[in-house]
């Protein structure tokens, strides 16, 4: 079963926090969360899953940035939230995708326990501008049968921005990040 904006917002302070929170933002079973104005690219020309791979940031104007086609796009939401009792689940709204932009295409589900900004991967099928602040997905929230254990890992847990993948810490757990792996700043 799915929450109703209605429960979702009888939920604000207890099983959901959404901060900020504004009611303007709230659908009839889901609420609009929007794109901070920063994004991440790896630097890399082949990704390895077994190591982490360095990245940049880029600031995204008031002016807009364009995102070109054939590159993923990491962002964050400028909302933070944490969840409990419930699943929570990011998708792109469809206003979005019939621009071509799909966000959080194959990675929406989250887990019960979950508390940070949400990581959107983003993909183009054609040049596109996007702008900070606008209304990028929508995040649902599921109910649970059965007793929950809710997600307490090293990996995304209580995350500060845009992460990128961390599957080197399952794949090779000795695995450290050095300085020239870690993000840097970009500014366009």
């Amino acid at each position: 079963m799915i929450l109703s904006g209605n429960e979702i917002q009888k939920r604000i302070g207890s099983d959901i926090d959404i901060d900020p929170f504004d009611t303007e933002k709230l659908n009839p079973n889901s609420y609009n969360l929007s794109l901070h104005d920063e994004l991440m690219t790896y630097e890399e020309v082949v990704l390895d899953m077994r190591k982490p791979n360095r990245t940049r940031l880029i600031s995204i104007p008031e002016s807009g940035l364009v995102l070109n086609p054939s590159q993923l796009y990491l962002a964050r939401t400028v909302e933070r939230t944490t969840t409990h009792n419930l699943v929570p689940m990011v998708q792109g709204r469809s206003s979005v995708a019939r621009l071509g932009l799909f966000v959080s295409a194959s990675a929406g589900f989250g887990d019960a326990g979950f508390s940070g900004y949400w990581t959107l991967e983003m993909y183009a099928v054609q040049p596109v501008r996007i702008y900070p602040g606008i209304s990028i997905c929508q995040i649902l929230f599921h109910t649970v049968e059965g007793e929950i254990d809710e997600y307490d890992s090293n990996k995304y847990q209580h995350n500060d921005g845009v992460q990128p993948s961390m599957m080197f810490k399952e794949l090779n757990p000795d695995a450290v990040e050095s300085d020239s792996q870690r993000r840097f700043q970009f500014e366009v």
